[in-house]
């Protein structure tokens, strides 16, 4: 069965576990923004208190999530100073929801598949995680300073070859370093 299922870590369960719970906060951000934008302006606005205390904790999660990610992923800060995305919550939680779900020992087009930038092979259907892809259109968005409209898949690219090739250089690094004496 070890073919079927990745191993993972506690810091991959830790970090999925605490990502779950800000992309629920999300899905009912986005259903109150919605219901809020259905009602008329009377009552749209009796939902605004409800949508900014909402807010307040997606970005008090995602700090939670920023600083979880700080301590079990050496190449978090490093990119987070990388990237230019210190002070923005969504930004940092949209990294460290990357960085959970990328492997050191996997090539970047593998990477990338699970993602959905690349075509599939013809004739096959492509699979890949939207959760993960919106998670990168977000941080992405961020970074280059552009709205979601003008998003395109090449940005994502290579947001995501910058995500890879420094938590790759981190992962390879540790690596080389002997075990400290203790």
């Amino acid at each position: 069965m070890e073919r079927r299922f990745r191993r993972v870590a506690e810091d991959f369960l830790i970090m999925r576990r605490m990502v779950a719970a800000y992309r629920s906060l999300l899905k009912t951000h986005q259903q109150l923004l919605n219901k809020s934008k259905a009602l008329s302006e009377d009552e749209g606005s009796l939902l605004k208190p409800v949508i900014r205390a909402m807010e307040e904790q997606m970005d008090i999660m995602a700090g939670k999530i920023a600083e979880e990610a700080g301590k079990r992923y050496p190449a978090y800060n490093k990119l987070v100073e990388g990237l230019g995305i210190r002070g923005n919550a969504g930004a940092m939680e949209a990294l460290a929801e990357i960085i959970t779900y990328i492997d050191a020992n996997r090539g970047f087009v593998k990477t990338a598949r699970l993602f959905g930038l690349f075509k599939p092979s013809r004739g096959k259907k492509k699979f890949y995680d939207g959760r993960l892809r919106r998670a990168l259109q977000r941080l992405t968005a961020s970074v280059n300073r552009i709205s979601p409209p003008r998003l395109r898949a090449k940005f994502e690219s290579q947001t995501l070859y910058r995500i890879w090739t420094t938590h790759r250089q981190e992962a390879q690094r540790r690596l080389a370093m002997p075990a400290q004496q203790g």
